[in-house]
Formats: structure tokens, sequence, C-alpha cells
């Protein structure tokens, strides 16, 4: 499956495969764009913000166990001998799972799970940020599945089990910057009044 996707690559219109090269890298600029604009829709609540935050947590997450499975299973890329539409990493830049397709899945789950009206398109542009790290040559189809999965199943926990905890946190805070004490204003004596602070005389 690899051979024939890279070599329908590579017979593609070079409009394709611009669009290619550009998807792979651009892709994960938009989700970093999505999570700031779901910051910044939050802004006014702090229990909402607390959910925005998630899905950026969960991508995080995510990547480091990726790393960690990267480092340990040492798979070499398949681009290693091969002329693929972008350069093959260095050779301790390991190929399972894949990093790109990872970080893709836990931020669109993330987002759907935050914001169910942007699952079809974020869902939608995970996937096809997945396919084109096979397209440009960079891992094997099943890179890009086992870093869905890990993605996908981090974001899913991440949710399960921190939404709670953490909009609890955030109501508890809430609830303690209201209830915090405020200074009464000082009441200003006049000339004659024997309470409040005395200000000198108006000229």
């Amino acid at each position: 499956m690899y051979d024939d996707i890279v070599e329908l690559a590579g017979e593609s219109p070079s409009w394709l495969q611009a669009a290619g090269i550009l998807f792979t890298e651009a892709g994960l600029l938009a989700f970093v764009a999505l999570f700031a604009w779901m910051l910044w829709k939050a802004r006014t609540s702090p229990v909402r913000i607390t959910t925005a935050l998630l899905p950026p947590a969960a991508t995080a997450i995510a990547y480091v166990i990726s790393e960690g499975v990267k480092s340990v299973i040492q798979e070499d890329r398949p681009c290693r001998n091969l002329v693929t539409l972008v350069h093959c990493p260095p050779l301790d830049d390991w190929s399972f799972p894949s990093n790109h397709s990872t970080i893709a899945a836990a931020a669109a789950v993330g987002l759907a799970l935050a914001w169910r009206r942007l699952a079809p398109w974020v869902l939608a542009g995970a996937a096809l940020m997945g396919f084109s790290r096979v397209f440009v040559g960079a891992h094997h189809p099943h890179d890009v599945l086992a870093g869905f999965v890990l993605g996908a199943v981090t974001a899913w926990l991440v949710f399960r089990y921190l939404t709670g905890p953490a909009t609890r946190l955030a109501r508890r805070l809430t609830a303690h910057a209201g209830d915090a004490p405020t200074q009464p204003m000082p009441r200003v004596r006049q000339q004659g009044d024997s309470k409040g602070p005395l200000l000198p005389p108006r000229r």
C-alpha cells in the first residue's frame, strides 16, 4: 500500500503534490489556530476555559506518549531508499507511530468532544493529514493508523477522567474569588462631623 501511494504521489499533478506537502505541515497550524479560537471564545468563563484547555492538554500528552513509543520500537522510515515528495527524516527520527497523525487525532477528537459542531471538520482534517504523511512518503500506513488510535484514545481518556475534576476546580476557584471580602470606602468627614477621616477644607 505504501509503494502504491508513493507511486501515485509521484505521478500526480504538481499542484496536488504541492498541496500534499503544504497540508502535511500546515495541518498542525490549523489545529493550533482552533485551540486559540476556542480559548478566545471561552475567555469570559473560567469553567469554559477549563474545557477549552483540555484538547491542547490531550494533544500534548499524546505527543509525549508517541515519542516514548518511538524510542522503544525504533522502526526505520520507509523512505530511506526511495524518491519521495519530502526529504527523509534523519536516521534517529523513527517512524512508528506517526507523530503528526497522533497529534492530529488527539486534537481532532479533543475539539470534537469540546464542541460537537466541529466534529465533521476536524475529524476529516485529521484523516487527510494522516493520509498526507503516507502521500509524501514519510510514513507507512500502519504508522498513521497507530497514531490515530493513540491520539484518539488519549484524548478520550483525558476528557473522560479530567473534565469533572477540572470543572469542579474552576468552579471552586470562581466561588472563592466571588466571596473575597471587599474593603468599604472610607467615609469623608466634613467640618463639624465627628465621624470619618477629616479632609482639609476646600479653598
